[in-house]
């Protein structure tokens, strides 16, 4: 993602624990053709963020995931996916989005990225006569949630379910936002086991009413995994994961599943406020 132009407690992850989600899904009886997801594609045409290593826009790898996501949401039955693109530059196209994915009464916002490095950890190499920045030093997927998102409970769970799905393809997430050299894009650290992050600034996190996340898929500027990026191959495992995920999302949010998941027996705060989140 273009790192120019861009708290939520831990306990809401522990309180909606792995088991409690899977005893949800497998009760919930999730209607996918009612549920609404909205696939946010990173950037414009115009302002197309971040440059891979070869010189490719983040956009168009944006565009290209979001295609391949759609499509097997679709393919699961949840054909009132809508893939959201605006041609309006930041930062009012950023507000625009939001707005959109609200007046459109979506359930679940994710929003399509693909990650780089702030400048001073970039590294400058020679490809078919162009210099290209690239950062071969880190890899894999981050997923960021707002903690000032209308649904800061249901966004870290989904968050959570995407994470462990994307696992199950192969894939890792990358550690380095929690490390000091990322100065200003350093990170709090959520959910070690998923990888998600808090990022309270994002305004399509922050704007949306309906749980939402950032997906990074993968750094576009790490030269060997740009290469694994524009595989259809790639794509079609983060397709794979986010079909998972949003189903199981959509079950544990079925008015039956709600009924079934409790809170632990603590019955501390944090806990009571994502039961309440979660039965949205």
């Amino acid at each position: 993602m273009g790192l120019g132009v861009i708290l939520a407690a831990a306990a809401c992850v522990t309180a909606w624990s792995a088991p409690a989600l899977a005893e949800g899904a497998k009760g919930g009886a999730c209607a996918p053709s009612a549920y609404r997801v909205i696939l946010d594609v990173g950037h414009t045409a115009a302002v197309p963020g971040a440059l891979s290593a070869r010189g490719v826009t983040e956009y168009s790898f944006n565009m290209q995931l979001a295609d391949a996501i759609k499509q097997a949401l679709v393919e699961a039955g949840f054909d009132q996916t809508t893939k959201l693109i605006t041609a309006a530059a930041p930062w009012h196209g950023l507000f625009q989005r939001a707005v959109r994915a609200n007046d459109a009464h979506a359930d679940l916002f994710i929003a399509i990225h693909h990650d780089s490095v702030p400048d001073h950890l970039a590294e400058t190499w020679d490809y078919e006569g162009k210099k290209y920045q690239y950062c071969d030093r880190f890899s894999g997927y981050a997923i960021f949630v707002s903690n000032a998102n209308g649904d800061r409970s249901g966004s870290l769970v989904f968050g959570h379910l995407l994470g462990k799905e994307l696992q199950k393809q192969g894939l890792h997430y990358t550690p380095h936002y929690t490390l000091p050299i990322m100065k200003r894009y350093r990170h709090e650290l959520l959910d070690s086991e998923a990888g998600v992050y808090r990022y309270d600034q994002l305004v399509v996190l922050r704007n949306t009413r309906m749980p939402a996340v950032l997906m990074e898929a993968g750094s576009i500027v790490n030269r060997q995994e740009e290469l694994e990026l524009g595989t259809s191959e790639r794509r079609l495992a983060v397709a794979k994961a986010v079909v998972a995920a949003v189903a199981d999302f959509c079950a544990a949010r079925s008015p039956a599943a709600v009924r079934q998941v409790k809170a632990p027996a603590s019955g501390n705060a944090a806990a009571r406020a994502a039961g309440t989140s979660l039965a949205h």
